[in-house]
């Protein structure tokens, strides 16, 4: 089930606060369509709202399968708060799927700034790989201004 309290002892690949070369590009690569949809969005391309919406949706579903994934490597075994940022990521992307523009967009930068303040702290104790402490922040910001971009085109 879970266990009362984190205990630090990450992996050997984990360990490194280096940023692997893969992590930056399947980590920036996926969140910078996010800034290229508000701007496809804001040169007046149809349906880039959409896309933007729903890409930003698939990807905040993917890192909730992450914080997921990363729970089953945890020494002492899963923690409740692995749990919770996981059921809060899905549940955020999934709402954003089917609500429209304006308060999908809003969910997605609820659940991408969460990930922006957890992740690091995750990678503190243990919970997720040290490089995620220096990866996720900026990650995020670039997100987040695609996001916040789309959220004002939505507005009309």
């Amino acid at each position: 089930m879970t266990s009362p309290a984190p205990t630090p002892a990450p992996t050997r690949e984990g360990a490194s606060p280096r940023i692997p070369a893969l992590s930056l590009i399947f980590g920036y690569g996926p969140v910078l369509v996010l800034p290229l949809a508000a701007l496809a969005a804001w040169a007046g391309t149809p349906l880039a709202l959409l896309i933007g919406q729903i890409w930003g949706a698939a990807i905040l579903i993917f890192l909730a399968g992450v914080a997921r994934g990363l729970s089953f490597f945890t020494p002492g075994g899963t923690h409740v708060s692995q749990m919770l940022a996981m059921i809060v990521r899905f549940s955020l992307g999934l709402l954003a799927l089917v609500a429209g523009p304006t308060i999908g967009f809003g969910l997605l930068i609820l659940g991408y700034a969460s990930i922006a303040l957890t992740d690091p702290w995750f990678a503190r104790w243990g919970g997720a790989p040290q490089h995620f402490a220096r990866l996720r922040p900026p990650q995020m910001v670039v997100a987040l201004l695609g996001l916040i971009a789309l959220f004002a085109l939505s507005l009309g």
